[in-house]
């Protein structure tokens, strides 16, 4: 279409439109401020930014506003659960170390606090989380709406260690909910995608400060499987990182040590993304020769060593992610993570699929929570990544399917493709806490399209 013919047509098109008079001077001079998570898959323009300073405030506005609203933290989701065109509600005012109790080892923090700000702050007083992700970039409370998780046969997601929570209603009431005094709200409100109102504190389940040793070791990825279960039972927390178009793994072992803190051999604290960076050269240079490629990857990753790092809790579990990607992520039954990794490392390789940056296996305990992915089951984690200037969309279209074949159920968090259909036949309480979500917000307000996707409503 030539300038001119542009033109016209857009002003034909803006003749037509009820647009009040001033109103698309007004929008031209100020124009919605984009919000995109930290991949950059997700993008809405909202017609408001809100980040109240108090839980009353919280309270007073969420009461008045006529929706939708979702809350937002660091934007470290990738499915769908933060964008809206209406009100974009941020905790990052409502942030920090409230309270924490030395004999029971509680602590309470705002909602809003960074979980890379955890850390420090219970160190000072003399605790530490008894588990963590491996990144720490992400809000409380979007972490624990979403079940996010570490590693560990005996520990479960980050949010079976909480004790008790501030909800601020969508009509602005506040609510104190923990088990025993309101079991009901408690299975919903530990997971609950954000869908139930605004987390306002969290008061979350530690122990008495200590240390990490981790020990970083690639060794080919079937001899990790074979030795799986003195893998996982024989350490606090253990996972690996299958290589993709390699017969290697990297092997991550998480144990606590009184052992003085440093690192044990070198001094890099990046994370190992000086090894990824070289996996991603050989990708881009040797693609079209999938059999050399494979040759060489097996030859430098049989003579890799990494040191042994070991510091505070916190140093320890959460890594360096300076790499941007995509991600999917299912939850299996344990007992069948092994087969279905299997499955996906040869789909990779027999059709030679694009893609370079490692998958993730780790173990999760079960729990109660109505909708956390490990409801009622332990379960195997296995994530699979794209880097976020290569299309994902192809690489997990073909991968999804695998993890429905093994019962998957996706990470709340990670980009996946299912509705309510097929969501309800994998959690018992999946109508349990579509009640509680109906009692709370029977308007909706807390709802964008992709939860009402998810939901059913």
């Amino acid at each position: 279409m030539h300038r001119r013919a542009f033109l016209q047509s857009l002003a034909v098109g803006l003749a037509g439109t009820a647009l009040p008079a001033g109103a698309l001077a007004q929008c031209l001079a100020n124009p919605p401020l984009q919000w995109r998570n930290w991949s950059g898959n997700l993008r809405c323009s909202p017609r408001e930014r809100v980040a109240p300073a108090s839980e009353a405030e919280l309270a007073q506005w969420l009461a008045k506003a006529a929706g939708p609203v979702r809350p937002v933290g660091s934007g470290h989701s990738f499915s769908a659960l933060v964008p809206t065109d209406g009100s974009l509600l941020s905790l990052g005012r409502l942030s920090g170390l409230l309270r924490h109790d030395q004999q029971t080892h509680t602590a309470t923090f705002a909602a809003g606090t960074l979980l890379s700000h955890t850390g420090p702050a219970l160190k000072a007083v003399g605790l530490g989380l008894k588990n963590m992700s491996d990144i720490d970039y992400q809000a409380l409370g979007g972490l624990l709406a979403t079940s996010t998780h570490g590693t560990g046969i005996g520990f479960g997601s980050m949010s079976t260690d909480l004790h008790a929570l501030r909800l601020v209603t969508p009509s602005g009431d506040i609510l104190d909910v923990n088990r025993a005094q309101t079991p009901e709200l408690f299975h919903a409100a530990r997971v609950s995608l954000g869908a139930l109102g605004v987390l306002s504190e969290v008061t979350i389940q530690c122990q008495p400060a200590f240390r990490l040793r981790e020990h970083f070791e690639l060794r080919r990825t079937e001899e990790f499987l074979e030795d799986i279960k003195a893998l996982t039972t024989e350490n606090d927390h253990w996972e690996m990182l299958p290589l993709i178009h390699c017969d290697y793994a990297a092997g991550v072992w998480l144990n606590e040590t009184d052992e003085p803190a440093g690192d044990v051999g070198s001094e890099d604290e990046e994370g190992g993304n000086e090894f990824v960076e070289l996996i991603r050269m050989l990708h881009k240079y040797g693609s079209d020769f999938p059999a050399i490629r494979r040759g060489i990857m097996n030859l430098v990753a049989g003579n890799v060593s990494f040191p042994d790092r070991i510091g505070d809790s916190h140093e320890i579990f959460a890594n360096v992610r300076s790499v941007r990607f995509n991600e999917m992520e299912y939850l299996v039954p344990a007992e069948a993570g092994p087969a279905c990794l299997r499955e996906i490392l040869h789909t990779i390789h027999s059709r030679n699929l694009p893609v370079w940056m490692p998958m993730e296996y780790r173990y999760v305990k079960g729990d109660d929570i109505w909708i956390s992915q490990f409801q009622g089951r332990d379960s195997a984690s296995i994530s699979v990544h794209q880097h976020f200037e290569m299309d994902h969309h192809n690489y997990f279209s073909i991968i999804e399917p695998i993890f429905w074949k093994y019962e998957g159920r996706p990470h709340w968090g990670k980009y996946h493709t299912l509705n309510a259909r097929q969501l309800r036949g994998l959690y018992p309480h999946f109508d349990d806490f579509l009640a509680v979500r109906e009692e709370l917000d029977p308007q909706g307000k807390m709802l964008n399209p992709h939860l009402r996707s998810v939901l059913g409503v």
